[in-house]
C-alpha cells in the first residue's frame, strides 16, 4: 500500500445502536484527501452473530475494486455481535483496521455474563487479540487491531485521516450517517 497517495480510499464502517432489534450500519468511502467517494448501508442483529456477514455484504454492494483499507469502529457492535475482521480481510482482499477509543480491560467478562451458554462468542472475541495504542497528531490515543497491514501503517493511516479529536474522518462521517438514518426494521407483524 502506498500510504502517501492522496487517492488512497478508506471504507469507514460505524453503527447506530439504540436498543432496537437491528443496528444500522453505515459505510463511507473517503479518499485520503478527505473527499467522500461513496456510501453503503446495512443492518446487524442486536445480540446476534451476523455482523461479519453484514459488513461483507456492504462491501460487495459497493462494487468497488479501489478500496485500500477498511476501518471498523469497534470489533464488537450491536450488543456483543462480534465481527471477524480476519474473515473480512480474507474475503475482501482489503486490509482491516479496527479502531476503539477508550482504554479498557476488554469485554470477555461482559460477554460471558450476558451469553453464558455461548462459548463460541467468547472464543470469537478472544480471537481478536490485544489492542495496541496509537498516539495521534492531535495528542489523543486510540487503540487498534489490524489485519493485512502492520500496526505502524495502521496507526499512520488513522493519523492521516484524523483532523481533530480521535475519530478518523471516515468513521466520524459513517457514525453521523448511521445515527441519522430512519429505522430499517419492518413494522410489527410484517416479515
Amino acid at each position: 500500500m502506498h500510504l502517501p497517495k492522496k487517492g488512497l480510499r478508506a471504507l469507514g464502517i460505524a453503527e447506530s445502536y439504540t436498543g432496537r432489534t437491528r443496528s444500522i450500519l453505515a459505510g463511507v468511502v473517503m479518499r485520503k484527501d478527505l473527499r467522500i467517494d461513496g456510501f453503503t448501508f446495512g443492518t446487524a442483529t442486536v445480540g446476534g452473530l451476523d455482523a461479519t456477514d453484514a459488513i461483507l455484504a456492504m462491501i460487495r454492494d459497493l462494487h468497488r475494486r479501489d478500496l485500500n483499507v477498511i476501518l471498523l469502529s469497534g470489533c464488537v457492535i450491536s450488543w456483543f455481535n462480534v465481527i471477524d475482521p480476519a474473515r473480512v480481510e480474507q474475503e475482501s482482499g482489503v486490509p482491516v483496521i479496527c479502531v476503539t477509543y477508550e482504554e479498557s480491560d476488554g469485554l470477555a467478562g461482559d460477554i460471558a455474563h450476558h451469553f453464558p451458554e455461548d462459548p463460541d462468542r467468547i472464543a470469537a472475541y478472544r480471537q481478536l487479540g490485544e489492542r495496541m495504542p496509537a498516539l495521534l497528531q492531535t495528542g489523543q490515543t486510540i487503540y487498534l487491531r489490524s489485519w493485512g497491514i502492520t500496526h505502524e501503517d495502521a496507526a499512520q493511516l488513522c493519523d492521516d485521516f484524523t483532523l481533530d479529536g480521535k475519530i478518523p474522518e471516515p468513521l466520524r462521517v459513517a457514525r453521523l450517517c448511521a445515527r441519522n438514518l430512519p429505522v430499517l426494521e419492518p413494522a410489527p407483524g410484517i416479515p
